[in-house]
């Protein structure tokens, strides 16, 4: 906890308080910054040498659609030479898009699209924004928390008929039945013996 309070007074000296929000949960330290400061504040991160942010870990989102800004979108920082992690955050909603950060970290590029094509978040900027893992031609953004989970189409390859082949998406609810029940806490009967119960009573 000394390190992230350490860290958080390098970023407040750094960045200044101005839209800013800090929460230290669990062992990490999260950023709330404004949306179209992102780029500018990551690279600020980047190199400032008491801070030395230098990795870009990962860019995801989360979806909470009761909210105006209904997305989150969240860059995980790493200093390899101070050994700190930050969760930067940026908010938004469907039709508002985020700066790029492409400029300040080159590998942001594939994470930006696959926030696109997860999600439906904008990057305004990103050279080459695409889907990265959905078909082509797939419409919607799967992980939204209003995304249907019938009325879509899957592709595959079928090597019968040697083609790419289209089909309705099949979501098994076997999947969604959860049964918790412990197989120790089922046994109600404990005059039952199990195999290898006999071995209780044997001294060696």
């Amino acid at each position: 906890m000394a390190d992230l309070t350490q860290l958080q007074t390098e970023i407040v000296r750094a960045l200044g308080t101005d839209g800013i929000q800090f929460v230290i949960a669990k062992g990490e330290l999260s950023v709330l910054v404004p949306r179209t400061r992102i780029a500018d504040v990551l690279q600020i991160l980047r190199d400032d040498t008491a801070i030395a942010m230098n990795q870009l870990m990962d860019i995801c989102g989360v979806d909470y659609p009761e909210r105006p800004e209904r997305f989150e979108v969240v860059y995980n920082l790493l200093s390899l030479k101070y050994n700190w992690r930050v969760r930067v955050k940026v908010q938004t909603d469907e039709a508002t898009p985020v700066p790029s950060v492409v400029g300040v970290y080159s590998v942001a590029g594939w994470f930006e699209r696959e926030c696109w094509d997860l999600l439906g978040v904008a990057f305004s900027g990103n050279p080459d924004l695409r889907r990265i893992l959905t078909d082509y031609g797939f419409e919607g953004h799967p992980l939204r928390k209003d995304f249907p989970l019938s009325g879509f189409v899957e592709v595959r390859y079928d090597d019968e008929q040697k083609r790419v082949v289209y089909e309705p998406v099949k979501l098994m609810q076997d999947f969604r039945a959860f049964d918790f029940l412990s197989p120790w806490e089922g046994m109600t009967d404990v005059n039952v013996r199990l195999p290898g119960d006999e071995k209780a009573g044997v001294k060696s």
